[in-house]
C-alpha cells in the first residue's frame, strides 16, 4: 500500500478526526426547533445563548471529569464582551437554569428517532427490527432537595438507608449497536415496570424487544403484541403456570395461560421454549412469535441472550462516561433532570461515531471499543491532538495511528464465557457520612 493511501485510511477510520462530524450530527434546526417548542429561546444576545447552553450539557455528559467552566472554554461556547474576558460559574448556572430540560428531552426524542430507528433497521433479525428494554438506577448529589425529589433505598435489612438520592431509569435500545431509542427517568420509589409503561407505543412497527422477566407483565406486553406488528421475548418466572395446547418442536410448545384480569382475554396464547446451558439451570422463553418455521427455537434462545447488550450499554455509561463517579453533578432535581437527558445525547452522539467507523471497518458495532472510542473524542475536544507532521515524521506518526486504530476493533465475542451476578464489593457497616447543615444559634 502507497503511504498517500495509507495515510487516507488511516484519516478515515481514526475518530479523533471526526469531531466536527460527530458535532453536525445535531442537526441546528434540531436544536432551534426544540428551544422554540419549549418555549426556551434567545430573545437578547447572551453570553451563553440557549442553543450553546445545549452544546454545553452534552459536553458537561462527555468531559465528566472537568469543571464546568473549563467545558465551557474547551468546546468555546462563550461569546465574551471584549478580549479575554472569560464566563463566571454564575451566569453558567443562570443560563442552565432558563434553559431548563424540556428542550433537552425534545432533542433526545428527535435525535434517538433518527438515530436508533436506521440502525435497528441495518441490522434486522428475520426481517424485525432487535430492541431491549431495561431498567437501572443512577445516583444524584445528596442534596437536601434532590433527597425530598428522588428518595433513595430505604432502610430494611439490616442496612440503612441510601447514602445518595436515588433516580430511576428505564431506556430502550437498538440492541446491535447500543444506540438509545428512549429513555425515562424518575424518582426511586418509581419500579422499572410502571415507568416503562410509557415506553411501550414507541416500540416501532416490525421489531422485537427482548426484556427480562421483570417486565413479563400480561397487561403491557397483550397491549404490545395486540397493538401492530410488534412483538417481544422474555425469559419466564419461575412461578409461571400455563397449560401446552401443542407440541412444535422438541422443548418447543404453544401454551395457553390464564390471565383473568380485567378488560383482557381471558387466555393468552404464547409460546415456550425450554433450554439448558451447562453449569446453569434450565430455562424456558416465552414469546410472541408463534411460529416455528419463520422464527426457529434455537436462534431465538441465541437471540435471547443479545439482552446482555443492555447491561453492557448500562456499564458503559456509568463506569466510563461518568469514570465510575458516585454520583452525577447537579445537586437541584431541575439540574438532573437536564443532565440526563445530557448524558442520554452524549453517549448515543458517541455510539454514533463508532456505528460509522464500524461501516467502514466492516465489522458489527459491538466490535468496536467504547473506552477507546470515548478517550479519543475526549482527547479531540481537549486539543490533545496530533501535533503538525513534517515528512520526517510522517512514518512514526503513520504507526502510531495504526496502533490506535487496531484498539478500536474488539476480538469477537466469546459464546462460551458467562458472567453470573456476584457482589464484587461488601456493603460497609460504617456509618454514612452525611453532609452537614448548618444552624443558626
Amino acid at each position: 500500500m502507497r503511504l498517500e493511501e495509507a495515510l487516507q485510511l488511516v484519516a478515515e477510520y481514526a475518530i479523533g478526526e471526526r469531531i466536527e462530524k460527530m458535532k453536525q450530527h445535531l442537526d441546528p434546526e434540531w436544536i432551534e426547533e426544540a428551544l422554540t417548542l419549549s418555549g426556551t429561546v434567545s430573545l437578547r444576545r447572551r453570553r451563553l445563548p440557549a442553543e450553546q447552553v445545549v452544546w454545553l450539557v452534552v459536553g458537561m455528559g462527555l468531559m465528566r471529569d472537568m469543571p464546568i467552566e473549563q467545558v465551557v472554554d474547551r468546546l468555546e461556547l462563550a461569546l465574551p464582551d471584549r478580549e479575554d474576558t472569560v464566563v463566571a460559574r454564575s451566569t453558567i448556572s443562570k443560563a442552565r437554569e432558563r434553559l431548563g430540560d424540556d428542550a433537552l428531552a425534545y432533542l433526545f426524542a428527535t435525535t434517538a428517532a433518527r438515530w436508533a430507528t436506521r440502525s435497528a433497521d441495518a441490522d434486522r433479525w428475520r426481517g424485525l427490527a432487535l430492541y431491549g428494554v431495561d431498567g437501572s438506577t443512577l445516583r444524584v448529589p445528596d442534596s437536601p432537595e434532590n433527597r425530598a425529589a428522588f428518595g433513595g433505598q430505604k432502610a430494611g435489612a439490616g442496612r440503612g438507608e441510601s447514602g445518595y438520592p436515588q433516580v430511576r431509569i428505564v431506556t430502550m435500545m437498538a440492541l446491535r449497536s447500543h444506540i438509545l431509542s428512549a429513555f425515562r427517568f424518575a424518582d426511586y420509589g418509581t419500579g422499572e415496570v410502571t415507568l416503562a409503561r410509557d415506553l411501550w407505543n414507541e416500540v416501532p412497527e416490525k421489531s422485537l424487544v427482548i426484556v427480562d422477566r421483570n417486565f413479563l407483565v400480561k397487561k403491557d406486553l397483550i397491549h404490545l403484541e395486540t397493538s401492530g406488528d410488534r412483538h417481544w421475548l422474555s425469559r419466564a418466572k419461575s412461578n409461571t403456570k400455563w397449560a401446552v395446547r401443542e407440541k412444535l418442536g422438541r422443548d418447543d410448545y404453544l401454551v395457553e395461560w390464564d390471565v383473568n384480569e380485567t378488560g383482557l382475554p381471558t387466555t393468552w396464547t404464547l409460546r415456550a421454549i425450554r433450554y439448558k446451558k451447562k453449569g446453569f439451570d434450565d430455562v424456558t422463553l416465552l414469546t410472541s412469535l408463534l411460529d416455528a418455521e419463520m422464527y426457529p427455537a434455537k436462534e431465538l434462545i441465541e437471540l435471547y441472550h443479545e439482552r446482555w447488550e443492555l447491561e453492557i450499554g448500562y456499564d458503559e455509561v456509568k463506569t466510563h462516561l461518568l469514570d465510575r463517579r458516585e454520583s452525577i453533578r447537579s445537586k437541584k432535581p431541575a439540574g438532573v433532570r437536564q443532565e440526563l437527558w445530557g448524558i442520554a445525547i452524549a453517549y448515543n452522539l458517541v455510539r454514533v461515531e463508532m456505528e460509522a467507523v464500524a461501516a467502514e471497518a466492516e465489522v458489527p458495532p459491538t466490535r468496536i471499543s467504547f473506552t477507546t472510542s470515548l478517550a479519543m473524542i475526549r482527547e479531540e475536544l481537549l486539543g490533545l491532538t496530533l501535533p503538525r507532521m513534517t515528512p520526517g515524521a510522517v512514518p512514526a506518526s503513520l504507526n502510531r495511528l495504526r496502533r490506535r486504530l487496531k484498539r478500536l476493533i474488539l476480538p469477537p465475542r466469546r459464546s462460551e464465557r458467562s458472567y453470573p451476578r456476584e457482589v464484587k464489593i461488601k456493603m460497609s457497616n460504617y456509618g454514612r457520612n452525611r453532609p452537614s447543615v448548618s444552624r443558626t444559634k
